[in-house]
Formats: structure tokens, C-alpha cells, sequence
């Protein structure tokens, strides 16, 4: 365990007893960073934090519970399937059939092992995926801003924190502004608390009244702050309660009562009744796990079901004797319908699944969301920093009095000494793409215009972002993208906020902070001067929102202010406009002199610090699109999925992006007008709308500009109205509705709040818009993979299931049905040699077509009409077959004579009905064997799966050797049944057959008959899958390719009621 660490405790003669946060909270600001050794300006240093993370161990609350073997040894007993074959066991032990009963025993350990290995391995993957996805910190290292994960936070680190964020570890704030956190789960205040960084308190000063700590595990609900972690892991306040925390929920359902607290009788024997269906249902997991494991273990009860009847079927077909031969095949009947390594391997395929998207910078926080993922339609992605790079660069400013300025190319986004500036006296409305000015100097601009001094000290203090040049003359940034780059900006000019507020006597004191708010869409400062006194409130935000907070703006050349009017906020709107044009993210800049009086420690009403404003100009931010989203956004369409842009941007900015990236077709023309206008709208105009206005719109909006928290809220309720299944992004704390509302949550991993992170499904660890897509096609994978596997595993129980039942005809000459397959080669089929090929189809790489598909149909899971249909194709002609063999060697070629005593022993003239038996095992066998191969793609040819590919003959040895897994799975299965027909006492004793010579004419003729049976189906599906194609693509019509994706716009009822009108 990590003890509280302050390393000069003896030294300072405090108390052994004290708690950590006793002991810091009683000292000031200055003697916290000596008495813990760190660096309140540059944090420590990654060796440092190395070593100290060695010393004191990993930030983290002990052992959470983590991976349960005994819980996962009882998962892999407590199955349908484990139970038939526990009964069958006991069965055939209780008829003294020692060797059927060895075997199945045999079998049951098998599987529990494998079963008990795999599990336990993806129970490790999910939990070392649960700690990628734990909540991450902002600390300070080598005098750089990185996030890392809260369990690598030693004491000393210099901690950033922010609305959202979930404290990493106690900590000494250092620098508060406007901050509070809630901390209910410590102790139990419903209200946040406001901290102040400058407060010291009396040692016998409760934790709740330590204003000057935050507690780990607390949630920051306003404000910011910055301090010194002080304890970590179980020395901080939560570590003490943290036994407490991990309590389980009870397993008994409780008793219905009524007010007065006395219940009816009936009412304990339905809560009893209701537990021990939950203790059953958890049993045999039909109401536990995953939305496809529960129904695949509801598959398992109802084959267990199954499995009985066909029993029944058996010994009544025998007239019910209790001999052994008849309660033997019986058994094996039984045993014919359990995929027994279903669970094992539906386990093991999707932990690969995870880890695959891990590669792929996708962390899965539940394994529910990659049975999700291949069915998402619609995915609405936020624009900064996923569908562009989130490096913003200023590029234009435009100050009403002296005119636009233009920032030329720079490749160093930090440093302000780099890149040219130009100057123009006329409006961004006035102006070309191409038109910059006349390059100057800053410092002559700086020197010639107050109004200019005016704009940088608004855009260097309404500022949180810390831009400096270090002592090797590189220049590092921390803080937010777009506040880096309005920093960077004033910076050029030799405006920076920490030359103005850092130091011992600082030219500005920060008073109060209004952090950004979407709802407000503004953020603003109150700063006093101290060299006049003066208090002085700066604004920055959304230019609509700020500019109805003006009331007077600097005129052009007579140095008076001006009345603000509506024409002239028209006038701002068009040069907001003239810079969104370029594709520029545009923010408004005010400030006035705050004339009200002002007292620390009382907090001012926001609405009296944003009001009665002076527009002082606009700044466009650049924030290019990444280079693969155009190609993520059009792979998205030919997979049948929409795109949605949800974007806190001006409507004109999020135009030009989503056109460049695809979003939006470029031929708007050719749409219809209804369609086009409902393409792009902004957040009042959709907020607006009714909800049976929305349900009416042709399409729902692609784009939507100054998005709120609750337009997203309700365009996930829109698409659920439309039965769509929606992915939605998401990074601040108000996101969290729209990510627990949504079918998937996409949480942000570098720019996402804990809070945003904890409400969603999955985490892009580099916010990136093609991960999405990536996730998606692994879903879809995975998902496919099941869907392999699960029919191969279902046609061989069909096949095998109606070999024994149509064999029941079949009888020895006292009237006892001959097993056409024996019960040992059943196992041997279900277990080894369907079962190994079984987990290499959970491996096998996405189909070349897996993101031109729509796609899935959740609704169905896998068991779709064409996995049906292809189970009972495959498991009938693999029946049929089997049973010709048998027959034909029993009959054809025997002289069909049936001995005594068939299903025991080779004696007693049974030695052709081992032949035949022998023939249809090694069929079977086979025929299982192809069949994993021929599954690989369930539509395309087994000898032609690569569209486009030259190799005509070549080609299946390509793609079988790719699957190693898969091809050594199939070769072990080939292998192991030559010494199974020709070892003796195994082939004749256990296997109940022996070897065979010419028969394998027919197993051979057989296989050939299997492949073009199999292909022959598979043709016929590609012709009807083709003339439906060819039907829809009729009905759609021809368009270019730029308009393919938005084909379906084109026939929607919007086009008749435009024909209507013409």
C-alpha cells in the first residue's frame, strides 16, 4: 500500500498521527511545494515521476475485485451445454458403458479447461482494457501539459484540473479560480464545495472543511484550479472508505410491501420465487452477460430441450427397452445437438475482437458494444480535433477601426516569432480568398493603434492557455487548442497573459473566472489593474452570443466609441461570414470597465460581468481536417452509414468543413429544395421544430452549427423515432446525456472529461474520426465471425441430429436401432474436430466487402434468414450425403445382413456396419472440415473469395494459408483420423468402427458432391442477392459519383412535391 508521502514530516516536527491533508492544509501556498519536493511552475520531471512511482507504487485503491477464477470455473460448469453432457455421463456410467462414459468425462474436462483458460485470458484483456480506460489526469511534466492515466500520479505532480475532471489523487490547490467540486462520496454534502487555494486551517479541521484540498475521486463541477498531489492510492481520503465502496449488491430480490411496511403472504413467495429464477437464469446465463451470449445461452436451454425430445424420439422408436444398445443411442442423439465449444469460443472471438481495437485505437469499456458496433446507421461526430486535427492556427483578425490582419504560413503552430503579417484597411466582407494586404511589422502595428492594444488584451487575458519559450528557445503551449492559438496570436505582439499577471507584482489580478459554457457559448475574465485600480471584464465566445451583449464598438478613425445597432451587428455577421467562407472557425472579442463594486469572496452574477459590452473585433482560427477523414467519411457512406456533424461552430465554418470532408454533397443542386434545407441547419433552427416537425423533415440535418448539449440529446431521439442505431461523440461533461442516450458513446481519450469517458461505450485514444470507422469495421468483423462460426457449429448439429434419427430405420436383426454414427465419434466431431476450426473462423479477417454491406440487423443477431436458411441447407445435404455413404456401403456393396449386438461389438456379423460406420465418420469428418473453410465467406465461392483476383486456380491455397490458425486447425482434423480408423482397440473398441480401404472411393466422391452442392447453393444466392441489387440500383437511378452517397435523398418524397409543384 502507498503511505501518505511528506518526506520532511520529522524534520517540521509535526505529529506521526496526522493525516496527509492535515498536514498540508495547515501550511501556506509557499511551503507546500518545498515541503513535497515539486515544482509549482514546471511539475516534475519524467525520471523523477519515474522513480517516485517505483518507490510509492501505483495511485490506486488496492485490489477492485479484478479476475475471479473460481467465478469463471463455475461459469464453464453452469451451462446448458456443460449439464447434457454431465447427464449423459451419468447416464452412460449407469449402464455400466464405461467406455462412452470415460470419454465423455474426458471431454467435460477438456472443455471446462479450455473453456476456464480462454475466459480467464479475455477476463484479463477486459480488465487491462478497463485500465486503458480509466480516468486520466492533466499534470505537468518535463514543463509539458500530458495526460496519463490517474494510477501513474505520484506525490509532487502539478495537476491541471478543470470542469468534468475527476480528482486523480489529494491535492494542495496551489491556484483556484471559480472552483468546486462535489464530494458526495466522500462526505455525503449534496452541494459542491467552493475551494480557495489561499485558506489555512487548524489541525482539527474536518476533511469536508479543508477548503484548500480536493479529494481524490471527487468531480470538478466549476471552475479550474491547479495544485500538488500530496497523497495517492489507499493514503487518501477515499482509500479509507474504499472497503465500504466495493460492497456487493444483494442477490435476493426484495418483498413487495405496502405503505404501512407489512406485506401479503403471496408476496414472499414471489420474491422467492423471483430469486431463484435469477439464481437459475445467472446459472445457466440467459439473463447475465452480453445481449448475444444471453441468447446464445438461451440457444443452449432450448437444444438442451431439444435434446431430450430427440431422445424421447429414440427410445420410442426401440419401444422404450431399457437395454443398453437403445439407451446408448439414445444418449448419442442427445449429444448430437449440443455445440459444446459454443460458449468457449464465442468468448475467445470476441476478446480477440478487443484487442484488435485496441491496436486500432479503439478501447472497448464493455463487450456489449462490440455486438453493437456492426449494426450503428447513423454516426454524429463532433467536428474539432476528430474530423479535423485540433491544431489551431490564427489566421485573420479584424478589428472594426483599423481593419483585417492576415497571419502567413507558419509550420511551428507555438512560436509567435515565426510567420509574416499582413495588413488591410478593409473589411473580411470586402475581401477575395486570395486578398492579405500589405506585409508590416508587428511592432509598428502594435505602435500606431490603441484599438489594436485594446483587442490583444482581451485575447491575451479572456485566455487560460500558457504559452512561453523555454530556456533552449523552443516555445511550448499549454491549455486548450483555440486558446493556444488566440494566445499565440496576442503573443506576436508581445502581448502575452503571463507577462501581464505573472511575477511578484503582476500589472493584472484575476478577480473572478466564468469558464465557457455551452449553453452561454461564451467565457469571460473579470481582471483588475493594478497600477490604476481599475476592474476591467473581457468576453470572448460565439460571435452571435457576444455581439447581443454589446452595446457600443470603437468606429472607424475618430477614436469614439459607437452605439451598437442592428445594422451594425448585420455588418459584424457578414465579415463573420467572409471568414467562415474560408473555412475558419470564428470567435468575438469585448471587454468593458466594470463599474460595479466589487468585493472578494462574493460572487457576481454572470449576467452582470456579459453585459453592456464593447465589440472590439473577430478572429478567425484555422483548423485544417485531417488528411484521412474525407476517405473515413466516404467509406462511412459505402457502408450504408450517415454522417452527422454536430459542431459548436458558425454554421458558414461548418459548411466549408463537412463539404471538404464529404459530409455534404458539393452539387447541393441537385437536390431538391426541402432536402437541401434540411441538410444544414443550426441549433436554434432545430430546436425549434417540434418533435413531429423533425419526424416530418425529408432527411434529419447532416450538419448542425452551434450545437447544444440538448440538440444532441434530441437528434439521437430523432434517429431513434427513425429506428436508426446511433453513434455519438462526445468530450465535455455536458455530453454525457447524448452518450448514455445514444446506442453507442464515443468518448474523446485525449480531449474528454472523466465524466464523458465514464457515460460512454468505447474511447478513441486519438479522438480521431477514422478510428470510429475503424471500430465499426471490427464490429462488423466480429460480428461476422459469429455469425461463422455459430452456423458451422449448428449445421453439423442438424446434420448429425438427422443421420441418427432417419438411422433409427435401420435396424439389427433383433429389432434394435444400429447408430449409423457412434457417440465417441460424435464427441470427437463436436469437440476436435469442429472445435479448433471453430476458433480459428473467431480469427478469421474481415470479408472484402464487410464496409460496402449495410448494416447489421441487431434485431435478428446473427441468427439472420440467411444464416438460417444456409443451416438447414448445409445440415441437410451434409445428412444426406453421410447417410449414402452408410447406406451404400451397408447395402451396395454389403450384403446388407445386420448381426447382433451392433452398437457394442464387431463380433456377431457387425463387421460391415463397422465399415459403414467407419465410411460415415470419416465423411462427416470431412465434410465438418470443408465446411469451416467453405463458411469463410458465406456468399462468394470457396475457390474465388478475393474479388478482382488474376488467380483463378491459385487462390483458396492463398487465402486458407492466410488463416494459420484455421489451415493447422484443419490439417490436425485431416491428421487425426487415420489413427482413430486404424489403431486397434481404439478404432473397433471405443470409436465403435474399424478401418476401411476401398471405402474411401466414397468418402472422396462424397467430398466432391459436398463442394458442389455447397457451391451450387452459393451460386444460386448470388444471382437472387444480384437481381435485387440490380432492382434497387434501377430505382435509384444513375448519378455522378460525388452524389452516389446521397442517392437516396434523390427518391425521397421530397422530389414528387417539387414535381407536384413545377
Amino acid at each position: 500500500m502507498i503511505l501518505f508521502w511528506v518526506p520532511r514530516l520529522s524534520v517540521l516536527g509535526l505529529c506521526a498521527q496526522c493525516s496527509a491533508s492535515t498536514v498540508v492544509s495547515r501550511r501556506s501556498i509557499y511551503k507546500v511545494c518545498p515541503l513535497c519536493d515539486a515544482d509549482g511552475e514546471d511539475g516534475l520531471t519524467t525520471q523523477e515521476a519515474s522513480r517516485r512511482l517505483e518507490e510509492y507504487g501505483r495511485n490506486e485503491l488496492g485490489d477492485a475485485g479484478g479476475v475471479n477464477p473460481g467465478k469463471i470455473l463455475i461459469r464453464q460448469i453452469a451451462n446448458a451445454m456443460t449439464l447434457v453432457l454431465i447427464l449423459a455421463m451419468a447416464v452412460s456410467f449407469g449402464i455400466r458403458s464405461w467406455i462412452e462414459g470415460g470419454v465423455i468425462a474426458a471431454v467435460i474436462i477438456i472443455n471446462i479447461s479450455v473453456g476456464f483458460f480462454q475466459e480467464f485470458q479475455a477476463e484479463k484483456t477486459m480488465d487491462s482494457l478497463r485500465s486503458l480506460s480509466s480516468p486520466t489526469a492533466n499534470v505537468v511534466r518535463d514543463k509539458q501539459n500530458v495526460s496519463i492515466s490517474t494510477s501513474e500520479i505520484v506525490p509532487g505532480d502539478l495537476v491541471e484540473l478543470k470542469v468534468g475532471d475527476t480528482i486523480p489523487a489529494d491535492t494542495r490547490l496551489v491556484e483556484t479560480v471559480n472552483f468546486e467540486t462535489d464530494e458526495a462520496l466522500l462526505t455525503g454534502e449534496s452541494l459542491p464545495v467552493r475551494k480557495n487555494a489561499g485558506d489555512v486551517f487548524a489541525p482539527d479541521t474536518g476533511p469536508g472543511d479543508r477548503l484548500n484540498v480536493a479529494y481524490s475521486s471527487s468531480t470538478v463541477t466549476k471552475g479550474r484550479a491547479t495544485g500538488i498531489v500530496f497523497a495517492t492510492g489507499m493514503s487518501t481520503e477515499i482509500g479509507t472508505i474504499a472497503a465500504a465502496l466495493r460492497k456487493k449488491e444483494g442477490k435476493v430480490r426484495p418483498v413487495k410491501r405496502k405503505e404501512d411496511g407489512t406485506a401479503h403472504p403471496h408476496r414472499y413467495l414471489e420474491a422467492a420465487a423471483l430469486t431463484v429464477y435469477d439464481a437459475v437464469g445467472a446459472f445457466l446465463g440467459v439473463n447475465i452477460g452480453t445481449p448475444l451470449q444471453q441468447k446464445l445461452s438461451r440457444l443452449a436451454v432450448l437444444l438442451f430441450f431439444v435434446a431430450v425430445i430427440c431422445t424421447i424420439i429414440v427410445l420410442a422408436a426401440n419401444y422404450f427397452l431399457s437395454r443398453q444398445e437403445v439407451i446408448i443411442y439414445a444418449v448419442a442423439t442427445g449429444l448430437s445437438m449440443i455445440p459444446a465449444s459454443l460458449v468457449v469460443v464465442l468468448t475467445i472471438t470476441m476478446a480477440a475482437g478487443t484487442k484488435r481495437m485496441v491496436e486500432r485505437n479503439v478501447i472497448v469499456r464493455n463487450l456489449r458494444s462490440i455486438e453493437a458496433l456492426g449494426g450503428v446507421t447513423d454516426i454524429c461526430s463532433d467536428k474539432t480535433g476528430t474530423l479535423t486535427q485540433g491544431k489551431m492556427v490564427a489566421k485573420k483578425a479584424w478589428i472594426p477601426a483599423t481593419g483585417t490582419y492576415t497571419i502567413g504560413d507558419i509550420e511551428e503552430p507555438f512560436n509567435p516569432t515565426k510567420g509574416e503579417i499582413s495588413h488591410c484597411s478593409k473589411e473580411p466582407r470586402e475581401m477575395s480568398e486570395e486578398g492579405q494586404g500589405e506585409r508590416t511589422s508587428y511592432a509598428e502595428l502594435v505602435q500606431r493603434s490603441d484599438d489594436l492594444k485594446e483587442y490583444l488584451r482581451v485575447a491575451s487575458l479572456a485566455n487560460l492557455a500558457h504559452v512561453r519559450e523555454t530556456e533552449t528557445g523552443s516555445w511550448t503551449a499549454r491549455g486548450d487548442p483555440t486558446e493556444i492559438a488566440i494566445q499565440v496570436f496576442a503573443t506576436r505582439f508581445r502581448w502575452n497573459r503571463r507577462d501581464s499577471t505573472a511575477g511578484e507584482q503582476p500589472a493584472w489580478k484575476l478577480l473572478q473566472e466564468f469558464p465557457f459554457d455551452s449553453d452561454v457559448k461564451k467565457m469571460s475574465v473579470l481582471y483588475k489593474d493594478q497600477h490604476s485600480g481599475k476592474v476591467f471584464a473581457f468576453t470572448k465566445g460565439a460571435v452571435e452570443r457576444v455581439i447581443t451583449s454589446c452595446t457600443s464598438y470603437m468606429g472607424e478613425g475618430n477614436g469614439e466609441l459607437q452605439s451598437m445597432t442592428d445594422e451594425y451587428r448585420e455588418r459584424i455577421l457578414e465579415n463573420m461570414e467572409g471568414f467562415a467562407r474560408l473555412g475558419l472557425r470564428v470567435l468575438a472579442l469585448a471587454g468593458k470597465e466594470f463599474n460595479e463594486d466589487y468585493e472578494d469572496g462574493v460572487e457576481i452574477d454572470r449576467n452582470t460581468i456579459e453585459a453592456k459590452l464593447t465589440f472590439r473585433g473577430l478572429i478567425g482560427l484555422y483548423d485544417p481536417p485531417r488528411t484521412e477523414s474525407a476517405a473515413s467519411v466516404k467509406e462511412c457512406h459505402e457502408a450504408g452509414i450517415e454522417v452527422h456533424m454536430l459542431t459548436g461552430d458558425h454554421p458558414g465554418t461548418a459548411r466549408a468543413i463537412a463539404s471538404q470532408v464529404g459530409i455534404l454533397p458539393k452539387n447541393t443542386h441537385e437536390l431538391s429544395k426541402d432536402v437541401a434545407d434540411s441538410m444544414v441547419m443550426t441549433a436554434a433552427q432545430f430546436d425549434k421544430l417540434t418533435d413531429d416537425q423533425i419526424d416530418d423533415l425529408p432527411v434529419l440535418p447532416l450538419v448542425i452549427a452551434r450545437c447544444a448539449p440538448s440538440t444532441k440529446v434530441r437528434m439521437i431521439e430523432a434517429l431513434h423515432r427513425r429506428k436508426r442505431f446511433a453513434a455519438m461523440t462526445g468530450d465535455g461533461v455536458n455530453d454525457s446525456p447524448s452518450l448514455k442516450r445514444a446506442d453507442i458513446g464515443i468518448a474523446m481519450g485525449q480531449a474528454g472529461s472523466d465524466v464523458a469517458k465514464d457515460a460512454s461505450d468505447i474511447i478513441l485514444s486519438d479522438d480521431n474520426f477514422a478510428s470510429i470507422l475503424a471500430a465499426v469495421e471490427e464490429g462488423r468483423r466480429t460480428f461476422d465471425n459469429i455469425k461463422k462460426f455459430v452456423l458451422h457449429l449448428l449445421a453439423q448439429n442438424i446434420a448429425q441430429a438427422l443421420i441418427l434419427l432417419i438411422g433409427l430405420i435401420i435396424k439389427d436383426g433383433e429389432g434394435i436401432s444400429v447408430f449409423p454414427i457412434a457417440p465417441v465419434e460424435i464427441l470427437w466431431i463436436i469437440m476436435i474436430t469442429s472445435g479448433l476450426p471453430d476458433m480459428g473462423l473467431g480469427f478469421e479477417k474481415a470479408a472484402p466487402d464487410v464496409m460496402e454491406r449495410p448494416p447489421q440487423n441487431l434485431k435478428a443477431g446473427v441468427f439472420t434468414v440467411e444464416v438460417l436458411c444456409d443451416m438447414v441447407v448445409y445440415g441437410f445435404w451434409v445428412a444426406a450425403l453421410c447417410l449414402a455413404a452408410f447406406v451404400i456401403v451397408l447395402y451396395g456393396f454389403g450384403d446388407g445382413v445386420i448381426g447382433f449386438r451392433c452398437n457394442e461389438s464387431i463380433g456377431d456379423g457387425c463387421e460391415t456396419v463397422f465399415r459403414a460406420r467407419a465410411t460415415c465418420f470419416a465423411t462427416l469428418t470431412w465434410f465438418s472440415l470443408f465446411l469451416a473453410w467453405e463458411v469463410i465467406d458465406m456468399r462468394r465461392s470457396f475457390f474465388n473469395m478475393q474479388p478482382g483476383s488474376k488467380r483463378y486456380l491459385t487462390q483458396w491455397l492463398i487465402d486458407i494459408w492466410h488463416n494459420q490458425f484455421l489451415f493447422w486447425a484443419v490439417m490436425t482434423g485431416f491428421g487425426t483420423i487415420f489413427p482413430i480408423l486404424y489403431i486397434p482397440g481404439l478404432s473397433n473398441i471405443v470409436f465403435k468402427h474399424t478401418g476401411i480401404s476401398w471405402e474411401w472411393a466414397i468418402v472422396f466422391i462424397g467430398s466432391f458432391l459436398f463442394f458442389a452442392g455447397v457451391e451450387t447453393y452459393k451460386y444460386g444466392k448470388r444471382a437472387w442477392l444480384r437481381r435485387r441489387a440490380a432492382k434497387t440500383e434501377s430505382a435509384v437511378g444513375s448519378q455522378s459519383d460525388e452524389m452516389k452517397p446521397f442517392a437516396r435523398y434523390l427518391t425521397d418524397s421530397s422530389l414528387k412535391k417539387d414535381a407536384e409543384k413545377a
